[in-house]
């Protein structure tokens, strides 16, 4: 009996039940991944119980010797991963950071311009329920008839709103993202360029997909999706920045840092820039197309027709109508099939209700899944998706693959 099991059944037991379902289920939400035991272990240890207000060498209570040594690693470890001038560990998730920076670099009522939330931006990007949209003024661009951004597009907007900050990045966007392209749009026009790669900072550290840097002068990521570490975030910036964005996350938005999730984060960067991370990796990348592709050969569209990231979206308007993705989200999960309802580009139904689905491929990665195996989930998911009748037939034979690969 474990101490937690002896304590609080209750909760040793709901922690189970979510155990169990994990590896039982088919996990295909783009933004969850598994992290290590090594990770994991680092996440509960010790290093929770102490407070260390400040930064490494320059704390508001004693005590903090090893605490800035575990600190420190990870500083060193995210700029060696990346390629950075400056980095901050401390920031608790990806929106808090990004409110950082906007904190540092911008003052309320500055004009930004980010992508629309619509079509595959991020909340923090700009949403009017959000502290970007209701403390700054932005401005948004979209993407092409085909779901592919249009670089010209972003380049006219820039020009005409004048914006203080430009973002690149997204939520849900299938496609490569040019950095270089938007850096060059951001020194035309004045502006500062964020690059929120939440989404695709693993690929980024595997050499997967094209680096921000140096391109960017400020980066956000989580360090919980493609990069497999624990919830979380880091904000990478040039030297000329760092006063302001460290200023910005203590004392600006939080008080004393989670030691013990810092810690998991210097685990996962020493474990991104593991051969095996690149292996990873990339099979995460071919995972998805595979997925896409079979999707796509059974008749469910894929917006932009493919993907070059770990993820893709389906748009359901044209088999199903507009405004399906709930109920289909839902439909797939009676199945043991779990994704996540998406708005697909100029949805004509509102966000609580979209057109679409999103599907991602790091968490059955994780789980040992190869192309052979994504085949196989693609089609279950077809065939739920055209026929709602075969759910329960399906939940059978999702069983019978987790039983067969998931350890």
């Amino acid at each position: 009996m474990t101490a937690l099991q002896e304590q609080d059944e209750t909760v040793y037991d709901l922690i189970e039940k979510e155990a169990k379902r994990q590896k039982t289920t088919l996990n295909l939400i783009a933004s969850e991944n598994i992290s290590s035991r090594a990770v994991r272990e680092a996440t509960s240890s010790v290093l929770s119980h102490k407070y260390s207000e400040g930064y490494p060498g320059k704390r508001y209570y004693q005590g903090n010797e090893f605490i800035d040594q575990v600190e420190q690693l990870a500083i060193d470890r995210a700029k060696q991963l990346f390629g950075a001038e400056h980095a901050n560990v401390q920031p608790i998730s990806g929106s808090p950071a990004n409110f950082s920076i906007f904190l540092a670099l911008l003052e309320p009522g500055d004009a930004f311009l980010g992508m629309d939330l619509a079509c595959g931006g991020h909340l923090t990007h700009g949403s009017p329920v959000n502290f970007s949209g209701k403390l700054y003024k932005p401005h948004h661009y979209g993407v092409d008839k085909n779901g592919f951004i249009d670089m010209d597009e972003v380049k006219q907007l820039a020009h005409q709103v004048k914006p203080k900050l430009i973002i690149s990045g997204h939520s849900a966007y299938a496609r490569e993202i040019d950095f270089e392209a938007f850096s060059t749009i951001a020194q035309e026009v004045g502006a500062l360029h964020l690059a929120d790669i939440s989404h695709i900072s693993g690929l980024v550290a595997a050499g997967l997909h094209k680096s921000p840097f140096p391109h960017t002068d400020v980066v956000m990521t989580t360090t919980h999706k493609t990069l497999r570490g624990p919830r979380g975030a880091i904000i990478l910036c040039k030297q000329e920045h760092a006063q302001a964005i460290d200023k910005a996350i203590f004392p600006g938005s939080q008080g004393g840092p989670h030691n013990n999730l810092i810690a998991a984060k210097a685990v996962a960067f020493q474990e991104a820039m593991s051969p095996a991370f690149k292996k990873y990796a990339h099979q995460v990348l071919q995972n998805a197309k595979v997925l896409a592709q079979t999707l796509m050969d059974h008749g469910i569209p894929v917006v932009t027709g493919g993907t070059d990231n770990h993820l893709l979206l389906v748009d359901l308007q044209g088999l199903l109508g507009p405004g399906k993705g709930a109920q289909t989200a839902k439909l797939l999960e009676t199945a043991g099939i779990i994704c996540n309802a998406n708005s697909v580009p100029y949805d004509p139904a509102p966000p609580y209700k979209p057109s679409g689905l999103r599907l991602g491929t790091p968490m059955l990665t994780s789980q040992g899944f190869t192309e052979q195996d994504i085949q196989t989930v693609g089609v279950l998911i077809a065939s739920v998706i055209k026929d709602p009748k075969v759910a329960p037939q399906v939940r059978k034979s999702v069983l019978d693959l987790c039983a067969r690969i998931i350890q």
